[in-house]
């Protein structure tokens, strides 16, 4: 079992860098994002207080 090693880059070792895998056709912003959460959070206790 220990004859059996495996040599990997020093620099990676099996970590996957995303921003090279995919990219998105979607890019938000952070503010936007807060931005949509609000506005969602505002529209369900608006139609909670109309609905009841």
């Amino acid at each position: 079992m220990a004859d059996n090693t495996m040599s990997m880059p020093s620099g990676f070792g099996g970590l996957m860098r995303y921003n090279e895998e995919y990219n998105s056709k979607l890019k938000f912003g952070p503010g936007a994002v807060v931005g949509m959460i609000i506005a969602t959070i505002i529209l369900v206790v608006g139609l909670r207080m109309f609905y009841g």
